[in-house]
Protein backbone atom coordinates (compact mmCIF):
# COMPACT_ATOMS: atom_id res chain seq x y z
CA UNK A 1 0.00 0.00 0.00
CA UNK A 2 1.85 3.30 -1.29
CA UNK A 3 1.41 6.55 0.98
CA UNK A 4 1.23 10.16 -0.32
CA UNK A 5 0.36 13.72 0.14
CA UNK A 6 -2.26 15.27 -2.56
CA UNK A 7 -4.01 18.51 -2.44
CA UNK A 8 -7.43 18.77 -2.60
CA UNK A 9 -10.01 21.30 -3.43
CA UNK A 10 -13.67 21.28 -1.68
CA UNK A 11 -16.08 23.84 -1.94
CA UNK A 12 -18.04 24.06 1.65
CA UNK A 13 -20.35 26.14 3.89
CA UNK A 14 -19.12 25.98 7.99
CA UNK A 15 -19.97 28.25 10.59
CA UNK A 16 -16.88 29.97 12.69
CA UNK A 17 -17.35 31.65 15.89
CA UNK A 18 -14.91 34.70 15.97
CA UNK A 19 -13.40 35.45 19.32
CA UNK A 20 -15.38 38.46 19.53
CA UNK A 21 -18.84 36.47 19.28
CA UNK A 22 -17.38 33.34 21.80
CA UNK A 23 -16.91 36.76 24.77
CA UNK A 24 -19.93 38.13 23.66
CA UNK A 25 -21.54 34.74 24.43
CA UNK A 26 -19.53 34.31 27.95
CA UNK A 27 -20.21 37.80 29.57
CA UNK A 28 -24.14 37.63 28.76
CA UNK A 29 -24.31 33.91 30.54
CA UNK A 30 -22.09 35.22 33.81
CA UNK A 31 -24.29 36.37 37.04
CA UNK A 32 -23.47 39.81 38.46
CA UNK A 33 -21.05 38.26 40.76
CA UNK A 34 -19.09 36.14 38.44
CA UNK A 35 -19.08 39.32 36.39
CA UNK A 36 -17.83 41.87 38.64
CA UNK A 37 -14.55 39.06 38.94
CA UNK A 38 -14.15 39.34 35.48
CA UNK A 39 -13.99 42.98 35.19
CA UNK A 40 -11.41 42.42 38.10
CA UNK A 41 -9.34 40.05 36.07
CA UNK A 42 -9.65 42.50 32.57
CA UNK A 43 -8.42 45.57 34.45
CA UNK A 44 -5.52 43.72 35.92
CA UNK A 45 -4.53 42.27 32.53
CA UNK A 46 -5.82 44.79 30.01
CA UNK A 47 -3.32 48.05 30.75
CA UNK A 48 -5.35 50.49 28.52
CA UNK A 49 -8.54 49.19 30.54
CA UNK A 50 -9.55 51.71 33.30
CA UNK A 51 -12.12 52.76 35.81
CA UNK A 52 -14.26 55.86 35.08
CA UNK A 53 -14.21 57.36 38.29
CA UNK A 54 -17.61 59.79 38.75
CA UNK A 55 -16.71 63.42 39.56
CA UNK A 56 -19.41 65.66 42.04
CA UNK A 57 -20.22 69.09 40.49
CA UNK A 58 -18.20 70.82 42.71
CA UNK A 59 -15.23 69.20 41.29
CA UNK A 60 -16.09 70.38 37.58
CA UNK A 61 -17.23 73.70 38.60
CA UNK A 62 -13.58 74.15 40.33
CA UNK A 63 -11.61 72.75 37.42
CA UNK A 64 -13.70 74.83 34.96
CA UNK A 65 -12.79 78.00 37.13
CA UNK A 66 -8.91 76.80 37.34
CA UNK A 67 -8.65 76.50 33.66
CA UNK A 68 -10.47 79.72 33.40
CA UNK A 69 -7.66 80.98 35.15
CA UNK A 70 -5.13 79.27 33.65
CA UNK A 71 -3.45 81.41 30.83
CA UNK A 72 -2.10 78.59 29.11
CA UNK A 73 -5.62 77.82 28.15
CA UNK A 74 -6.18 81.27 26.47
CA UNK A 75 -6.68 81.83 22.48
CA UNK A 76 -3.42 82.84 21.43
CA UNK A 77 -3.60 86.48 19.86
CA UNK A 78 0.16 87.65 18.40
CA UNK A 79 0.02 91.33 19.54
CA UNK A 80 0.62 94.34 16.96
CA UNK A 81 3.76 96.02 19.32
CA UNK A 82 7.32 94.87 18.53
CA UNK A 83 7.51 93.31 22.14
CA UNK A 84 6.53 89.47 21.66
CA UNK A 85 7.98 88.10 24.29
CA UNK A 86 5.07 87.34 26.60
CA UNK A 87 3.54 85.59 23.48
CA UNK A 88 6.41 83.03 23.01
CA UNK A 89 6.75 82.52 27.08
CA UNK A 90 3.17 81.80 26.63
CA UNK A 91 3.85 79.07 23.95
CA UNK A 92 6.81 77.87 26.39
CA UNK A 93 4.51 77.42 28.42
CA UNK A 94 2.15 75.46 26.61
CA UNK A 95 4.65 72.92 25.67
CA UNK A 96 6.18 72.48 29.28
CA UNK A 97 2.51 71.68 30.36
CA UNK A 98 2.06 69.08 27.89
CA UNK A 99 4.82 67.30 28.48
CA UNK A 100 4.49 67.16 31.97
CA UNK A 101 0.77 66.50 31.96
CA UNK A 102 2.03 63.30 29.48
CA UNK A 103 4.58 62.08 32.18
CA UNK A 104 2.77 62.43 34.79
CA UNK A 105 -0.12 60.02 33.39
CA UNK A 106 2.41 57.46 31.82
CA UNK A 107 0.41 54.88 34.03
CA UNK A 108 -3.09 55.28 35.40
CA UNK A 109 -2.92 55.57 39.09
CA UNK A 110 -6.51 56.02 41.30
CA UNK A 111 -5.90 59.36 43.53
CA UNK A 112 -5.47 58.50 47.19
CA UNK A 113 -5.87 60.57 50.14
CA UNK A 114 -3.12 60.37 53.21
CA UNK A 115 -6.39 60.11 55.53
CA UNK A 116 -8.32 57.06 53.45
CA UNK A 117 -8.06 54.25 54.75
CA UNK A 118 -6.11 51.24 52.86
CA UNK A 119 -9.67 48.89 51.01
CA UNK A 120 -7.36 45.93 50.79
CA UNK A 121 -6.16 46.00 54.59
CA UNK A 122 -9.57 46.63 55.09
CA UNK A 123 -11.00 43.94 53.33
CA UNK A 124 -7.79 41.22 54.31
CA UNK A 125 -9.22 42.30 58.63
CA UNK A 126 -12.90 42.32 57.94
CA UNK A 127 -11.73 38.42 55.91
CA UNK A 128 -12.81 35.40 58.07
CA UNK A 129 -10.00 32.97 59.30
CA UNK A 130 -10.57 29.75 57.27
CA UNK A 131 -12.92 27.57 59.60
CA UNK A 132 -11.39 24.07 60.99
CA UNK A 133 -12.11 20.89 59.57
CA UNK A 134 -13.98 17.82 61.98
CA UNK A 135 -11.26 15.69 61.58
CA UNK A 136 -8.28 18.69 63.29
CA UNK A 137 -11.10 19.50 66.05
CA UNK A 138 -11.46 15.51 66.87
CA UNK A 139 -7.34 15.61 66.74
CA UNK A 140 -7.31 17.98 68.88
CA UNK A 141 -9.24 16.67 71.61
CA UNK A 142 -7.60 12.97 70.98
CA UNK A 143 -3.82 14.57 71.90
CA UNK A 144 -5.67 14.88 75.29
CA UNK A 145 -7.04 12.02 75.75
CA UNK A 146 -5.35 9.78 78.68
CA UNK A 147 -5.20 6.17 77.24
CA UNK A 148 -2.37 3.55 76.44
CA UNK A 149 -0.11 3.33 73.55
CA UNK A 150 -2.39 1.26 71.15
CA UNK A 151 -5.86 2.79 71.92
CA UNK A 152 -4.50 6.26 71.16
CA UNK A 153 -3.08 4.62 67.86
CA UNK A 154 -6.50 2.90 66.95
CA UNK A 155 -8.99 6.16 67.96
CA UNK A 156 -6.38 7.82 66.11
CA UNK A 157 -7.58 5.56 62.69
CA UNK A 158 -10.67 5.78 63.70
CA UNK A 159 -11.25 9.79 63.45
CA UNK A 160 -9.32 9.15 59.87
CA UNK A 161 -12.54 7.15 58.65
CA UNK A 162 -15.07 9.84 60.23
CA UNK A 163 -16.97 11.69 57.60
CA UNK A 164 -18.33 15.27 57.58
CA UNK A 165 -21.63 14.83 59.35
CA UNK A 166 -19.58 12.69 62.09
CA UNK A 167 -20.47 9.49 61.44
CA UNK A 168 -17.99 6.14 61.29
CA UNK A 169 -18.11 5.47 57.36
CA UNK A 170 -16.81 2.12 57.49
CA UNK A 171 -16.81 -1.25 60.24
CA UNK A 172 -14.27 -1.38 62.70
CA UNK A 173 -13.13 -4.88 61.00
CA UNK A 174 -12.09 -3.01 57.89
CA UNK A 175 -9.90 -0.79 60.09
CA UNK A 176 -7.90 -3.91 61.91
CA UNK A 177 -5.09 -4.79 59.68
CA UNK A 178 -1.93 -7.03 61.32
CA UNK A 179 0.51 -6.61 59.55
CA UNK A 180 0.40 -2.58 59.25
CA UNK A 181 -0.97 -2.09 62.22
CA UNK A 182 -0.32 -3.30 66.04
CA UNK A 183 -3.55 -3.01 67.61
CA UNK A 184 -6.37 -5.68 67.83
CA UNK A 185 -10.12 -5.37 67.64
CA UNK A 186 -10.36 -4.65 71.47
CA UNK A 187 -8.47 -1.95 70.90
CA UNK A 188 -10.22 -0.47 68.18
CA UNK A 189 -13.30 -0.89 70.91
CA UNK A 190 -11.70 0.70 73.48
CA UNK A 191 -11.20 3.47 71.50
CA UNK A 192 -14.74 4.07 69.48
CA UNK A 193 -15.75 4.56 73.06
CA UNK A 194 -13.29 6.80 74.16
CA UNK A 195 -13.99 8.71 70.59
CA UNK A 196 -17.82 9.06 71.09
CA UNK A 197 -17.06 10.62 73.87
CA UNK A 198 -15.63 13.87 72.38
CA UNK A 199 -17.64 17.05 71.49
CA UNK A 200 -20.11 17.42 69.16
CA UNK A 201 -22.18 14.94 71.42
CA UNK A 202 -22.81 12.09 68.67
CA UNK A 203 -19.94 11.99 66.89
CA UNK A 204 -18.58 8.52 66.05
CA UNK A 205 -21.42 7.06 65.91
CA UNK A 206 -22.40 4.19 62.90
CA UNK A 207 -25.80 4.92 62.36
CA UNK A 208 -28.95 6.88 63.61
CA UNK A 209 -29.39 4.94 66.01
CA UNK A 210 -26.44 5.07 68.00
CA UNK A 211 -26.04 8.84 67.48
CA UNK A 212 -29.39 9.18 69.22
CA UNK A 213 -28.37 7.13 72.68
CA UNK A 214 -25.19 8.69 72.81
CA UNK A 215 -26.28 11.75 72.57
CA UNK A 216 -29.19 10.72 75.80
CA UNK A 217 -26.19 9.62 77.40
CA UNK A 218 -24.66 12.88 77.22
CA UNK A 219 -27.85 14.57 78.33
CA UNK A 220 -28.22 15.77 82.06
CA UNK A 221 -32.57 14.61 81.78
CA UNK A 222 -33.73 11.78 82.25
CA UNK A 223 -34.00 9.81 79.05
CA UNK A 224 -34.53 6.23 80.01
CA UNK A 225 -38.11 5.81 78.09
CA UNK A 226 -36.46 7.80 75.20
CA UNK A 227 -33.86 5.56 75.24
CA UNK A 228 -35.79 2.65 75.15
CA UNK A 229 -38.33 3.58 72.74
CA UNK A 230 -34.71 4.29 70.40
CA UNK A 231 -33.08 0.62 70.81
CA UNK A 232 -35.89 -1.41 70.87
CA UNK A 233 -38.38 0.41 68.58
CA UNK A 234 -36.09 2.58 66.26
CA UNK A 235 -37.51 0.56 62.55
CA UNK A 236 -40.74 0.81 63.69
CA UNK A 237 -40.40 5.37 65.18
CA UNK A 238 -39.20 5.68 61.37
CA UNK A 239 -42.27 4.03 59.83
CA UNK A 240 -44.51 6.13 62.02
CA UNK A 241 -46.27 3.27 63.67
CA UNK A 242 -47.21 4.52 66.63
CA UNK A 243 -50.10 2.78 67.77
CA UNK A 244 -48.22 -0.70 67.34
CA UNK A 245 -45.20 0.71 69.72
CA UNK A 246 -47.92 1.68 72.50
CA UNK A 247 -49.26 -1.71 72.42
CA UNK A 248 -45.58 -3.14 72.69
CA UNK A 249 -44.13 -0.51 75.21
CA UNK A 250 -47.64 -0.88 77.26
CA UNK A 251 -47.67 3.10 76.71
CA UNK A 252 -50.19 5.57 75.62
CA UNK A 253 -49.61 7.57 72.14
CA UNK A 254 -49.56 10.55 74.16
CA UNK A 255 -46.09 9.34 75.90
CA UNK A 256 -45.00 8.70 72.80
CA UNK A 257 -45.43 11.88 71.25
CA UNK A 258 -43.49 13.73 73.77
CA UNK A 259 -40.62 11.53 73.64
CA UNK A 260 -40.57 12.31 69.81
CA UNK A 261 -40.61 15.92 70.55
CA UNK A 262 -38.08 15.40 73.12
CA UNK A 263 -35.82 13.71 70.11
CA UNK A 264 -36.27 15.81 67.88
CA UNK A 265 -34.04 18.28 70.08
CA UNK A 266 -31.12 16.03 69.17
CA UNK A 267 -28.88 16.53 66.53
CA UNK A 268 -28.28 13.83 63.07
CA UNK A 269 -25.72 15.25 62.30
CA UNK A 270 -23.66 15.82 64.90
CA UNK A 271 -20.57 17.12 62.55
CA UNK A 272 -21.79 19.90 61.12
CA UNK A 273 -21.43 21.71 63.59
CA UNK A 274 -18.07 22.47 63.28
CA UNK A 275 -18.11 22.09 59.56
CA UNK A 276 -20.66 23.99 58.60
CA UNK A 277 -21.74 23.96 54.79
CA UNK A 278 -22.53 27.31 53.37
CA UNK A 279 -24.29 28.51 50.57
CA UNK A 280 -23.22 31.00 48.00
CA UNK A 281 -24.39 34.53 47.87
CA UNK A 282 -27.27 35.13 45.45
CA UNK A 283 -27.73 38.63 44.38
CA UNK A 284 -29.83 40.33 42.16
CA UNK A 285 -29.14 40.70 38.69
CA UNK A 286 -32.64 42.63 37.43
CA UNK A 287 -35.52 44.26 39.77
CA UNK A 288 -38.97 44.65 39.16
CA UNK A 289 -41.14 47.13 41.48
CA UNK A 290 -44.04 49.41 41.18
CA UNK A 291 -43.77 52.97 40.21
CA UNK A 292 -44.54 55.33 42.82
CA UNK A 293 -47.57 57.07 40.96
CA UNK A 294 -48.36 55.18 38.09
CA UNK A 295 -48.85 51.69 39.95
CA UNK A 296 -46.97 50.38 36.66
CA UNK A 297 -44.01 48.10 36.80
CA UNK A 298 -40.64 48.68 35.78
CA UNK A 299 -37.61 46.41 35.02
CA UNK A 300 -34.17 48.26 35.98
CA UNK A 301 -30.32 45.92 36.24
CA UNK A 302 -28.99 45.68 39.48
CA UNK A 303 -25.78 46.68 38.22
CA UNK A 304 -24.78 49.47 40.53
CA UNK A 305 -21.78 47.94 41.69
CA UNK A 306 -20.20 47.36 38.28
CA UNK A 307 -17.63 49.80 37.39
CA UNK A 308 -18.03 52.34 34.72
CA UNK A 309 -15.13 51.26 32.20
CA UNK A 310 -12.77 53.61 29.64
CA UNK A 311 -10.17 53.25 27.90
CA UNK A 312 -7.31 55.02 28.48
CA UNK A 313 -6.29 58.40 26.50
CA UNK A 314 -2.63 58.49 26.91
CA UNK A 315 -2.28 54.81 25.56
CA UNK A 316 -4.77 55.83 22.79
CA UNK A 317 -2.85 58.68 21.35
CA UNK A 318 0.59 56.53 21.74
CA UNK A 319 -0.76 53.53 19.76
CA UNK A 320 -0.96 56.41 16.88
CA UNK A 321 2.02 58.30 18.00
CA UNK A 322 4.90 57.11 15.21
CA UNK A 323 7.32 58.17 17.27
CA UNK A 324 7.21 54.79 19.37
CA UNK A 325 8.32 51.23 18.13
CA UNK A 326 6.09 49.08 15.91
CA UNK A 327 5.89 46.18 18.69
CA UNK A 328 4.60 48.60 21.38
CA UNK A 329 1.87 50.08 18.93
CA UNK A 330 0.77 46.88 18.05
CA UNK A 331 0.46 45.83 21.63
CA UNK A 332 -1.53 48.80 22.48
CA UNK A 333 -3.62 48.54 19.31
CA UNK A 334 -4.39 44.77 20.26
CA UNK A 335 -5.35 45.55 23.87
CA UNK A 336 -7.88 48.70 22.76
CA UNK A 337 -9.46 45.92 20.49
CA UNK A 338 -10.17 43.82 23.67
CA UNK A 339 -11.22 46.73 25.73
CA UNK A 340 -13.70 47.22 23.42
CA UNK A 341 -15.09 43.91 22.73
CA UNK A 342 -15.58 43.12 26.24
CA UNK A 343 -16.96 47.09 26.84
CA UNK A 344 -19.45 46.13 24.02
CA UNK A 345 -20.33 43.22 25.51
CA UNK A 346 -21.37 44.36 28.82
CA UNK A 347 -23.36 46.65 27.64
CA UNK A 348 -25.10 43.91 25.36
CA UNK A 349 -25.83 42.31 28.06
CA UNK A 350 -27.14 44.66 29.73
CA UNK A 351 -29.35 45.68 26.85
CA UNK A 352 -30.48 41.77 26.20
CA UNK A 353 -31.24 41.11 30.15
CA UNK A 354 -33.27 44.28 30.47
CA UNK A 355 -35.52 43.19 27.38
CA UNK A 356 -35.99 39.44 28.37
CA UNK A 357 -37.10 40.48 31.60
CA UNK A 358 -39.55 43.00 30.38
CA UNK A 359 -41.42 40.56 28.70
CA UNK A 360 -41.20 38.15 30.82
CA UNK A 361 -42.90 40.86 33.34
CA UNK A 362 -45.40 41.44 30.12
CA UNK A 363 -46.44 37.65 29.93
CA UNK A 364 -46.34 36.98 33.69
CA UNK A 365 -47.74 40.04 35.01
CA UNK A 366 -50.68 37.85 37.03
CA UNK A 367 -47.83 36.49 38.88
CA UNK A 368 -46.48 39.41 40.14
CA UNK A 369 -49.83 40.78 41.07
CA UNK A 370 -51.57 37.73 42.99
CA UNK A 371 -48.62 35.42 43.65
CA UNK A 372 -47.40 31.76 42.37
CA UNK A 373 -50.60 30.12 41.75
CA UNK A 374 -51.54 32.60 38.85
CA UNK A 375 -48.20 31.74 37.13
CA UNK A 376 -48.61 30.78 32.93
CA UNK A 377 -46.70 28.30 30.64
CA UNK A 378 -44.12 30.01 29.18
CA UNK A 379 -41.66 28.89 26.50
CA UNK A 380 -38.17 30.45 26.04
CA UNK A 381 -39.15 30.09 22.06
CA UNK A 382 -41.87 32.92 22.94
CA UNK A 383 -40.13 35.55 24.70
CA UNK A 384 -37.50 34.96 21.88
CA UNK A 385 -39.59 36.14 19.56
CA UNK A 386 -40.69 38.90 21.51
CA UNK A 387 -37.38 40.11 21.77
CA UNK A 388 -36.07 39.22 18.34
CA UNK A 389 -33.35 36.98 19.38
CA UNK A 390 -32.29 33.42 18.95
CA UNK A 391 -33.60 30.90 21.95
CA UNK A 392 -30.18 30.07 22.98
CA UNK A 393 -29.77 33.95 23.58
CA UNK A 394 -32.37 33.72 26.00
CA UNK A 395 -31.31 30.64 27.56
CA UNK A 396 -28.06 32.49 27.93
CA UNK A 397 -29.36 35.60 29.44
CA UNK A 398 -31.31 33.85 32.18
CA UNK A 399 -28.92 31.09 33.04
CA UNK A 400 -27.94 31.95 37.31
CA UNK A 401 -29.75 35.49 37.38
CA UNK A 402 -31.98 36.35 40.08
CA UNK A 403 -34.42 38.84 39.82
CA UNK A 404 -36.22 40.79 43.10
CA UNK A 405 -39.20 41.69 43.20
CA UNK A 406 -42.35 41.71 45.76
CA UNK A 407 -42.87 38.18 46.43
CA UNK A 408 -38.69 37.50 47.07
CA UNK A 409 -35.50 36.26 45.35
CA UNK A 410 -36.57 34.38 42.23
CA UNK A 411 -34.52 32.63 39.87
CA UNK A 412 -35.32 33.83 36.37
CA UNK A 413 -35.55 30.38 35.00
CA UNK A 414 -38.84 29.89 37.41
CA UNK A 415 -40.69 31.52 35.13
CA UNK A 416 -39.92 29.05 31.95
CA UNK A 417 -42.05 26.16 32.42
CA UNK A 418 -44.60 24.19 31.21
CA UNK A 419 -47.87 23.59 32.00
CA UNK A 420 -51.33 21.93 31.18
CA UNK A 421 -55.02 23.64 30.42
CA UNK A 422 -57.97 23.21 33.11
CA UNK A 423 -61.62 22.82 31.64
CA UNK A 424 -62.08 26.25 30.89
CA UNK A 425 -59.52 26.50 28.79
CA UNK A 426 -56.99 28.60 31.33
CA UNK A 427 -53.12 27.47 31.21
CA UNK A 428 -51.36 26.59 34.56
CA UNK A 429 -48.16 26.29 34.73
CA UNK A 430 -46.79 23.39 36.91
CA UNK A 431 -45.07 25.60 39.01
CA UNK A 432 -48.19 26.92 39.96
CA UNK A 433 -49.52 23.31 39.76
CA UNK A 434 -47.26 22.05 42.45
CA UNK A 435 -48.22 25.74 44.83
CA UNK A 436 -51.80 24.28 44.88
CA UNK A 437 -50.90 20.59 45.45
CA UNK A 438 -48.53 22.14 48.49
CA UNK A 439 -51.83 24.19 49.38
CA UNK A 440 -53.94 21.00 49.55
CA UNK A 441 -51.81 19.30 51.83
CA UNK A 442 -51.18 22.05 54.40
CA UNK A 443 -55.02 22.11 54.72
CA UNK A 444 -55.58 18.54 55.18
CA UNK A 445 -56.66 17.00 59.04
CA UNK A 446 -53.18 15.55 59.89
CA UNK A 447 -55.13 12.44 61.51
CA UNK A 448 -56.60 11.59 58.05
CA UNK A 449 -53.99 12.58 56.03
CA UNK A 450 -55.08 12.48 52.23
CA UNK A 451 -53.54 9.73 49.76
CA UNK A 452 -51.84 11.28 46.62
CA UNK A 453 -55.30 9.81 44.40
CA UNK A 454 -57.26 11.84 46.95
CA UNK A 455 -54.94 14.80 46.46
CA UNK A 456 -55.49 14.18 42.38
CA UNK A 457 -59.35 14.62 43.03
CA UNK A 458 -58.70 17.49 44.86
CA UNK A 459 -56.75 19.12 42.02
CA UNK A 460 -59.32 18.09 40.00
CA UNK A 461 -62.67 20.03 41.61
CA UNK A 462 -60.43 22.82 40.68
CA UNK A 463 -60.47 22.28 37.21
CA UNK A 464 -57.02 20.53 36.67
CA UNK A 465 -58.50 16.71 36.05
CA UNK A 466 -55.70 15.32 33.45
CA UNK A 467 -53.29 14.77 35.98
CA UNK A 468 -52.43 11.17 36.98
CA UNK A 469 -51.51 9.53 40.14
CA UNK A 470 -47.88 9.21 39.60
CA UNK A 471 -47.65 12.39 38.56
CA UNK A 472 -49.08 13.92 41.75
CA UNK A 473 -46.53 11.60 43.60
CA UNK A 474 -43.61 13.15 41.37
CA UNK A 475 -44.98 16.95 42.28
CA UNK A 476 -44.85 15.88 46.01
CA UNK A 477 -41.65 14.30 45.73
CA UNK A 478 -40.08 17.14 44.25
CA UNK A 479 -41.73 19.56 47.28
CA UNK A 480 -39.90 17.48 50.12
CA UNK A 481 -43.54 16.27 51.48
CA UNK A 482 -43.73 12.59 52.52
CA UNK A 483 -46.12 10.20 51.68
CA UNK A 484 -49.73 10.04 53.59
CA UNK A 485 -49.06 7.34 56.83
CA UNK A 486 -45.65 9.44 57.68
CA UNK A 487 -47.73 13.05 57.40
CA UNK A 488 -50.27 11.11 59.79
CA UNK A 489 -50.62 12.92 63.53
CA UNK A 490 -51.76 10.11 66.37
Amino acid sequence: MKLEMQRQMRLEQRMTLAPRMIQSMEILQLPILALQERIDQELNKNPVLEVEEPSGPAETDSEQESSEENISEKDLVVGTDNDKAGDFERLDSVDNDFKEHMDQSAAFRPRVRSDEPDGKLQALKNTEAPSMSLHEYLMDQWRLVEGDERAKKAGGKIIDYIDDRGYLSVRLEQLHNKDKNNFDIEDLKKALELVQQLEPAGVGARDLKECLLIQMRQSAEDMDFEARLVAEHMDELLENRLPDIARKMKCSIEQINQAVGHLSKFDTSPGLQVTQYRNQPITADVIVEYADESGELIVRLADSSLPALRISNYYTKMSKDASASEKTREFLKNNIRSAQWIMEAIEQRKNTLLRVTRAVVKFQREFFEKGQLYLKPLPMAKVADEVGVHLATVSRAVAGKYMECSWGMLPLRKFFSGGTKDETGKAHSWEAIRGKLQQIIDAEDKRRPLSDEEIRKKLGETGIKNLARRTVAKYRKLLNIPAARFRKKY
